[in-house]
């Protein structure tokens, strides 16, 4: 498959001050998620979670649009990539994120959450013509996926891992998110504001979870608790809403590698939360996956090999 060139300027490749500061808040606010999450899947069906996630998202979005005065768009077209966005970005990880930590805690799911830059670097290779990877990014990838063995297969032959299908879903939403982010470009190249797209992407995204959760599982508990609520509430409007908000300002701007790049910031977060409130731990095993993806993670980002970026 050959690389795909997009219009417009080059995306940056080397990150300014402002682009890591807005990096480190979407890590903090995504860390808050998976706590989020983890407080919620005893009280509410998977599907329900993810489907009130995007709704709350979407009604947020379209009430910062309308407030700054900007149009919704009309092309058929462009709401088809919406969907497909949608589709790519919260329908498929959602669900299997929030599957896949009804069965292993919060701390581990965002770790291999962190996998997300090692696949956008091969997905964005074979279809970004300005986000082709050099050799220091493809051993990059591989360090990274050896960090991936070590997390799940050492503690699966010791007896005492969570399961590999939770892990292996994991793994799939980060492979889903690197496609969200490489699709995510064509938004930038057609001029559409990122806060419109945030806005369209929800929509979609819950155009297609409201009636499936409905079919699948029917209306909500009713005894479902009020913190259960308001966790799922903060988890579509900050963790979803606002955001995106800022997760497309950064693709516009440094490209679908470098905005990948968040998810290896989210565990810390996510661990802390998880271990101040929900009482959870990990293993050394996956300490050690998680220092072996940050290797990975810091030869991708260019500082082990010496990449220069170029100008622009």
């Amino acid at each position: 498959m050959r690389p795909v060139a997009m219009p417009g300027p080059l995306i940056r490749t080397r990150m300014t001050a402002g682009d890591w500061a807005q990096l480190g808040l979407l890590s903090l606010i995504w860390g808050g998620s998976f706590f989020l999450i983890g407080v919620s899947v005893g009280h509410l069906p998977v599907l329900w979670i993810v489907a009130i996630r995007v709704a709350v998202a979407a009604v947020v979005l379209w009430a910062i649009v309308a407030a700054a005065g900007r149009a919704a768009p009309r092309e058929p077209g462009l709401w088809g990539a919406f969907l497909v966005m949608g589709v790519l970005n919260n329908v498929i990880p959602f669900g299997l994120i929030v599957w896949a930590q009804t069965s292993i805690p919060s701390g581990l799911a965002s770790i291999l959450n962190a996998t997300t830059p090692l696949f956008t670097v091969l997905v964005s290779t074979l279809v970004l013509a300005d986000e082709r990877a050099g050799l220091g990014r493809l051993l990059g990838v591989a360090v990274g996926l050896g960090g991936v063995a070590v997390m799940i297969g050492v503690d699966e032959l010791a007896g005492q891992g969570h399961g590999v299908a939770p892990q292996l879903a994991m793994l799939g939403a980060a492979v889903s998110y690197a496609c969200a982010a490489a699709y995510g470009r064509r938004f930038r190249a057609r001029g559409v504001d990122p806060v419109v797209t945030a806005a369209g992407m929800v929509t979609g995204s819950s155009l297609v979870l409201l009636p499936l959760a409905l079919a699948v599982h029917g209306l909500p508990p009713a005894d479902v608790p009020g913190h259960v609520w308001a966790a799922v509430g903060v988890l579509g409007f900050l963790c979803t809403g606002i955001a995106y908000v800022l997760f497309f300002r950064i693709l516009a701007r440094a490209g679908a590698t470098n905005i990948s790049l968040v998810t290896f910031l989210v565990p810390v977060s996510a661990i802390l939360l998880g271990w101040l409130f929900l009482d959870e731990s990990l293993g050394p095993m996956q300490v050690l996956g998680m220092a072996v993806i940050g290797l990975g993670l810091a030869m991708i980002d260019g500082r082990l090999v010496g990449r220069q970026a170029p100008p622009g």
